[in-house]
């Protein structure tokens, strides 16, 4: 597939890396990322050497995922697949490991949407 994708948000889940009988390995983790009032978890895949990409990587870290979307079908079921081919940490969490500071750009929905009633006619009383 010629498109490419990417997604930010912060690391919720690292699994293990899992090899087959056959060779084929492949490491899942998941992404959380903040939709409106919800908050969505991605499952990805790394498959063969790309395990590594989640090396190094803790739950919670702010990270930049590029991507394939890859389908299947098996038994007349069809699947889908996010194959991350690159993973590249998100913001700049502090240098002593802790958390990352919050996403400027976007606040929390309750502090990005005025309280019921404002911003229509009567919003210029200022209180002080």
């Amino acid at each position: 597939m010629a498109n490419n994708f990417e997604l930010e948000g912060s690391v919720k889940l690292i699994g293990d890396v899992q090899t087959f009988a056959s060779g084929f390995s492949k490491r899942e983790f998941v992404v959380e990322v903040e939709d409106g009032r919800f908050t969505q978890a991605i499952k990805f895949e790394c498959l063969k050497d790309k395990t590594s990409l989640t090396d190094g990587l803790s739950e919670g870290d702010r990270v930049k995922v590029t991507f394939d979307i890859r389908g299947n079908e098996y038994k007349d079921r069809h699947f889908v697949n996010l194959v991350a081919w690159k993973i590249e940490q998100a913001g700049s969490g502090s240098p002593d490991g802790g958390p990352p500071p919050g996403d400027e750009d976007h606040p929390p929905l309750h502090l990005s949407e005025p309280p019921a009633g404002h911003g229509q006619e009567g919003d210029d009383d200022i209180p002080f």
